[in-house]
């Protein structure tokens, strides 16, 4: 039922008609096609009935075949907001950034997603430190320049460092991110797991009042692999400037350990950089513990509108506070003042109104709307019936931050309740959100028919659109014309809600994805695939007399001949191990490199200059198992390299050629022919050609 064939597009008469055409393929002896053969009856039946079951199976709809992937372990994976890390430019004070402070580029708004305080903070100068000598890397701080940098050296060891100064520094305690672009020219596996390295560690430290202090660290780029962000705290105690970083605030990355496959080579940096995303927030909620007066700064307020809830008992609904008017009584009223950057604070006085917010966990909630949304914030009225849905007045919401308030009627007025999707609770409101198509479905009313619905908080994405590029200008909301900001690193994670269909696709290409390794194309996959590795070249070869797989691997790394690393045999061994078939035993093989020596004589043309590098290089090629997509243990084939060399313009015909391996253990002659071990990569050794 998941994965059916739609029968819907041929009619009764074309499918019987199709079986007709197949009996003389099954049977020389039917030669009665007419409809009183008692044969022509039955296949008649069997296609109707195969006709009216494939109707049935094509009408089952979404809800249940979505019941069906999710009992199969695949349920829609949600819609995520793009990511993307900005540096403000132009800066010269402190600057305070509500939340969900926008910033645009073109059509696209990105938002802040909490209030943040950026100061004027930039990275002044880069040095890396080894056996005490200093090397300046600080070019890597100049967008205009792209020169990679080792920044541990070409032989990275343990106590080489790299250091990066600052003319100014956040307060402690506070997060710094930076962005590492490393010169990746290695097809690198991604990181299994945040934090785990294989091949290197590294302590990062503050040069405080009272020395260099450890710092807690994420970092995303596995000790500057690949290129990714690294966000340090700061120690509580105060930064200050460092004598040996000429008097400049100071952070150093050192290692503890070092055994690297690639040197660490990194292209830029950028630092003291924030994170936005990407969604426009159309009506939003904001909690507050407070119960006498609450604060709030927002650029929805100053083109929309707020509305104030509070809850005065434990465990009741909210009540809507009206602000004052002059003169006003007893009543839920709440006072309202603006200040000049645009703060507004609501003052609550339960003696002078008799009401007020209790001394409760979120006692008050403040929603603001956009001008667009509080002419249609207003959804319809919860009537009871199954599956009853509502538009919502916009499509591709975010769903992690969507909810919708419930109003009811009590004794006492009104109440207001703030519902979640997806909660089920027996007497509570039970919806689903589609936000793609931007609607919700009731699942359960409860104690809710008859209320009416507003939108509580709803935000839209663009999805996959909000994944830009790196090196963008984007426009602050609302700010100093005069600073701009800079994203080093392109956004992601944008991406709209799987729809059924491709869930239905990814079930099925799982279905046909092994989990166990049985084939040598099998184990093969599972080497490619090793988290953390540079994977150049592998083979599995299957001995069935010792029932063994040997595994000849060659790491994709700077190495002219690299060698396989303890480090990758064991992450290689990790791999393999819980995917291999229990009496089967496996066996990583290094790689051998097997030098080819060529002798032979050339005539060529006499108006070419210089053919004899012409036909060297050729000959180079041709027998190029490093650089080239030929694998282990493939045969080198005579007439190949023959015809390379005799295709060239400036030969004129081969009079003799002859190929040897200069190892006999390593490969065998067959004829003219050179037979490899499984675990051999040939290369071009001597060669001694005549030009005739």
């Amino acid at each position: 039922m998941l994965y059916n064939r739609s029968l819907n597009d041929k009619t009764y008469e074309e499918l019987i008609s199709e079986a007709l055409a197949q009996i003389p393929l099954y049977s020389q002896e039917w030669t009665n096609y007419n409809p009183s053969d008692p044969g022509i009856t039955i296949l008649e039946n069997l296609t109707a009935y195969g006709f009216l079951q494939q109707n049935q199976i094509d009408q089952i709809t979404p809800r249940v075949r979505q019941k069906l992937l999710k009992m199969a372990g695949f349920e829609p994976e949600k819609g995520h907001c793009a990511r993307v890390l900005l540096a403000a430019e132009g800066l010269t004070e402190p600057l305070s950034l509500p939340v969900n402070q926008k910033f645009t580029l073109g059509g696209l708004c990105f938002e802040t997603g909490k209030s943040l305080e950026l100061k004027p903070c930039h990275i002044s100068g880069i040095f890396g430190m080894r056996d005490g000598e200093r090397y300046d890397c600080s070019y890597l701080t100049d967008r205009e320049v792209n020169v990679p940098a080792y920044v541990f050296g070409k032989k990275p060891k343990a106590g080489d460092s790299i250091w990066f100064t600052a003319d100014a520094m956040p307060d402690p305690g506070e997060e710094i991110i930076f962005y590492m672009t490393v010169a990746d020219r290695y097809n690198r596996n991604p990181f299994a797991e945040k934090g785990n390295n294989t091949f290197a560690g590294l302590k990062w430290e503050c040069y405080t009042e009272k020395g260099f202090e450890e710092m807690n660290v994420r970092d995303g780029t596995g000790c500057f692999l690949i290129s990714g962000e690294v966000r340090v705290r700061l120690p509580e105690d105060a930064p200050a400037p460092c004598p040996e970083a000429d008097g400049q605030y100071a952070l150093r990355a050192t290692l503890t350990w070092a055994d690297y496959d690639v040197r660490p080579k990194l292209t830029a940096v950028e630092g003291f950089l924030f994170e936005a995303q990407q969604k426009n927030t159309r009506a939003v909620c904001y909690t507050f513990q407070k119960n006498s007066s609450v604060s709030l700064r927002s650029d929805l307020l100053k083109e929309g509108a707020a509305s104030i809830f509070c809850k005065e008992e434990k465990g009741a609904s909210y009540r809507r506070y009206m602000p004052a008017y002059p003169d006003a009584g007893q009543g839920r009223f709440c006072e309202e003042t603006v200040e000049e950057d645009g703060t507004r604070t609501w003052s609550f006085h339960r003696r002078k109104y008799g009401f007020g917010p209790g001394r409760l966990k979120n006692a008050v909630k403040v929603v603001v709307y956009s001008e667009e949304i509080v002419r249609r914030y207003y959804l319809g009225t919860v009537l009871g019936y199954d599956h009853q849905e509502i538009r919502l007045p916009m499509q591709h919401i975010v769903a992690d931050s969507f909810c919708i308030i419930a109003k009811r009627q009590d004794a006492q007025g009104e109440l207001y309740d703030f519902v979640r999707p997806s909660r089920y609770e027996p007497d509570n409101l039970t919806y689903y959100l589609y936000e793609n198509e931007g609607r919700i479905v009731i699942e359960n009313a409860g104690a809710f028919i008859g209320a009416e619905l507003y939108v509580g908080t709803l935000s839209v994405t663009e999805g996959p659109e909000g994944n830009v590029r790196a090196g963008n200008r984007f426009a602050g909301e609302g700010l100093d014309q005069g600073i701009s900001f800079y994203n080093p690193k392109p956004g992601t994670g944008g991406a709209f809600r799987e729809t059924l269909e491709e869930v239905a696709r990814r079930f099925r290409k799982d279905i046909k994805t092994p989990y166990t390794a049985v084939t040598a194309a099998d184990y093969e996959r599972l080497v490619r695939e090793t988290p953390e590795l540079c994977i150049h070249k592998v083979r599995a070869v299957f001995n069935a007399g010792r029932n063994l797989v040997r595994i000849a691997v060659k790491p994709g790394t700077d190495e002219e001949f690299p060698k396989l690393s303890e480090a990758y045999r064991k992450a290689i061994e990790r791999q393999v191990e819980d995917k291999r078939l229990l009496t089967t035993k496996v066996e990583i093989v290094p790689p051998a490199y097997m030098p080819v020596d060529v002798r032979g004589v050339v005539y060529v043309k006499n108006q070419y200059e210089d053919p004899m590098a012409q036909i060297r290089e050729t000959v180079k090629n041709a027998i190029d198992y490093i650089h080239t997509e030929r694998n282990f243990g493939e045969i080198l084939k005579f007439d190949q390299v023959f015809h390379a060399i005799e295709e060239l313009d400036c030969v004129d015909f081969i009079y003799e050629l002859s190929l040897f391996p200069q190892d006999s253990k390593l490969a065998k002659l067959q004829d003219a022919d050179i037979v490899p071990n499984e675990n051999v990569l040939c290369y071009a050794g001597e060669i001694d050609l005549e030009i005739g």
